[in-house]
């Protein structure tokens, strides 16, 4: 199994999907993001066009550049193809159990969570990444276009602060 996760990264790093950054469009609301990790120098520009209205908005195109390790640039791969054509509350659920996974230490997600198989399902290839949660070092290549993506959910409006929602409804 670990032998296919590897090839998963290797194939998304030689064959980078989303690639290339695209202009964003007047008229259609959209942001871009520029991360670095300070720590190896993995650097992603990131463009987002969002369709829609905050809280029913869909990520028409995500499109990138960058340079770094085989992981950082295998990780924003995957994430653009899960992620593109995605609402924003999908995409970022998607964000989030991708960052829980880092936080497994190389154990994915524990047999006896009753969730752990429909959180593989979403995650699709990006469960390749589970071995690198055993490296610290590399957990932030791994999240690097993650951040991206949710830096522009932020600068758009399009991240909807769901412990706001939840405090103005009790």
């Amino acid at each position: 199994m670990e032998q296919l996760y590897q090839q998963v990264i290797l194939d998304h790093s030689k064959f980078p999907q989303g690639k290339g950054l695209k202009e964003l469009v007047d008229g259609i609301l959209g942001a871009e993001s520029f991360q670095k990790n300070p720590s190896c120098g993995d650097e992603v520009g990131m463009r987002v066009a969002y369709e829609g209205e905050p809280g029913h908005a869909t990520i028409k195109e995500l499109s990138w550049d960058g340079q770094g390790c085989s992981i950082s640039q295998a990780s924003i791969s995957v994430l653009s193809d899960l992620v593109t054509g995605k609402s924003v509350e999908e995409a970022e659920h998607i964000a989030e159990l991708f960052r829980e996974l880092m936080d497994t230490r190389g154990k994915g997600f524990a047999p006896e969570d009753d969730a752990a198989e429909d959180k593989e399902d979403a995650l699709g290839d990006a469960t390749a990444f589970t071995g690198v949660s055993k490296f610290t070092a590399r957990i932030k290549c791994a999240l690097l276009g993650w951040s991206a993506l949710k830096d522009t959910m932020s600068k758009t409006g399009m991240l909807v602060d769901t412990d706001a929602a939840d405090a103005t409804e009790n």
